[in-house]
């Protein structure tokens, strides 16, 4: 979806990605020659039938104490921007006994497709950088007769932070401590509820937030009782084309993805009136309206919509044909679902 903005010459931002991976790879050679080894942070993906969309970053970190716990612990807080993110590296990924060599991308990111066989619901798989210790992730693997998702977007959504928009990016991505934010009354009840009615259903987290944070994200849904699931965020910095990648980009491009990757789902997409997810989720209905269920927006209060900016132009949907429902939080939404015929009462 374009952006109402102008941009800016492409010669110039082309200049400034390659100062970008040219310093990263200066702070490269410092850390190896400290002798610190490259990383993946993996993060939790989805599949389809015979395939896995695998996803993770490779990065060059100082140590940190060593958790039992795996999965999420080893970059977390202001230590993911510390880290030093490898460009192109060669990861290996050994899913079902079956090993493959990925490329990450120049920022380390890894977003790939594999192909694979694997039973329904949560999967375990290994990826591994330079020889190093394999470090298990996880794959939520949509069955072939599954016909109902969910899409929740994150800030302001699911968790609030109570901060004026432009430092809402830099809090969630360089506060350590997940404790310091606080859930959206009532949305985990709703999302698990919305798992526990469609059993085998996938959820995915969207957010334009930075792949940085993913790791206190998951320990914040975690904590916080919400239904785990697959995380799609994206990453900070200038791109080949634009200055800085764009948010709604980024979400239309993931929610044509999911649709074209799941041509049987029908999406219900939850967001908030702070950001432009009205107009996404819009835009999206008009394009695919077989794959949505139904669309759920919360209204932020007055306060919290002070320190977004104000609300953004909520459209009116009464006369469509698919469910649009909107509240104050999670209980509100749900009986709103449940008058519409989304959730069974």
């Amino acid at each position: 979806m374009p952006e109402n903005v102008e941009e800016p010459p492409r010669a110039k931002v082309l200049w400034l990605a390659r100062l970008e991976y040219r310093f990263h790879s200066w702070r490269e050679r410092r850390a190896r020659a400290r002798g610190l080894t490259p990383i993946v942070t993996p993060f939790p993906g989805y599949a389809g039938v015979d395939w896995v969309r695998v996803l993770g970053r490779v990065l060059i970190a100082s140590p940190v104490k060593a958790r039992t716990s795996g999965e999420y612990s080893s970059v977390r807080g202001w230590r993911s921007f510390a880290a030093v993110p490898i460009g192109y590296a060669q990861v290996s990924v050994t899913i079902a006994g079956v090993t493959h060599e990925v490329v990450a991308d120049r920022g380390g990111v890894i977003d790939t497709v594999l192909p694979a066989n694997l039973e329904p619901g949560w999967q375990t798989f290994e990826m591994s950088v330079e020889g190093g210790e394999p470090i298990e992730t996880r794959v939520f693997v949509v069955g072939s007769d599954v016909r109902f998702g969910v899409v929740s977007d994150i800030d302001d959504t699911v968790m609030v932070t109570a901060l004026p928009r432009p430092l809402i990016a830099a809090w969630n991505s360089f506060v350590v401590d997940e404790h310091a934010r606080q859930p959206v009354p009532g949305m985990a009840v709703l999302l698990e509820r919305l798992m526990r009615d469609n059993a085998g259903s996938p959820i995915v987290y969207l957010s334009t937030g930075a792949w940085n944070v993913a790791p206190t994200l998951v320990r914040f849904l975690r904590r916080h009782l919400f239904p785990p699931g697959s995380m799609l965020l994206t990453d900070w910095g200038p791109s080949h084309d634009r200055w800085f990648r764009s948010g709604k980009a980024h979400k239309a491009a993931n929610l044509r993805r999911l649709a074209r990757e799941f041509p049987d789902v029908k999406w219900l997409l939850i967001g908030d009136d702070g950001q432009h997810d009205d107009e996404l989720y819009t835009h999206f209905t008009s394009e695919h309206p077989t794959n949505v269920a139904g669309v759920a927006i919360r209204r932020l209060s007055p306060a919290e919509a002070v320190l977004a900016g104000g609300r953004t132009a909520v459209n009116d949907h009464s006369a469509a044909s698919i469910p649009w429902v909107s509240d104050d939080d999670g209980a509100g939404l749900l009986e709103r679902l449940e008058e519409v015929g989304v959730i069974t009462a």
